[in-house]
């Protein structure tokens, strides 16, 4: 399977799939329009070992709700996800047992890197 979870609104998330060598056998799901579902998260979970990595500390909300000065669990970061959108780390790129979140340079690189040599 090859998705990517993003925002058709993020200009950042725009420029990444642009980025990516070939998206022509990608499911994309912008997750405002078409939430994502606990099975969904669990699996992304089942890949990447944890929630807090999926979780993005950059949102404002993040800062607005005073969640930054919390000391959260991995069931916080799971129920947060859930519950809004703005919370999950993006873009996330899933190819077969592959995940790639977020947008740091690092990440984007290593996801081009392994399209290309697919």
């Amino acid at each position: 399977m090859k998705k990517i979870y993003y925002l058709k609104t993020c200009d950042t998330c725009i420029r990444i799939i642009k980025s990516l060598p070939s998206t022509d056998r990608f499911v994309f799901q912008d997750i405002k329009e078409e939430p994502i579902t606990v099975k969904q998260l669990e699996e992304m979970h089942a890949l990447s070992g944890n929630y807090e990595q999926l979780f993005g500390k950059r949102a404002k909300l993040y800062k607005e709700m005073g969640l930054k000065d919390e000391k959260l669990t991995e069931s916080d970061f799971k129920r947060y996800i859930l519950e809004h959108y703005t919370f999950l780390n993006r873009p996330v790129i899933v190819i077969a047992n592959n995940i790639f979140i977020g947008n740091s340079p690092k990440v984007v690189q290593a996801a081009i890197d392994f399209l290309n040599n697919e």
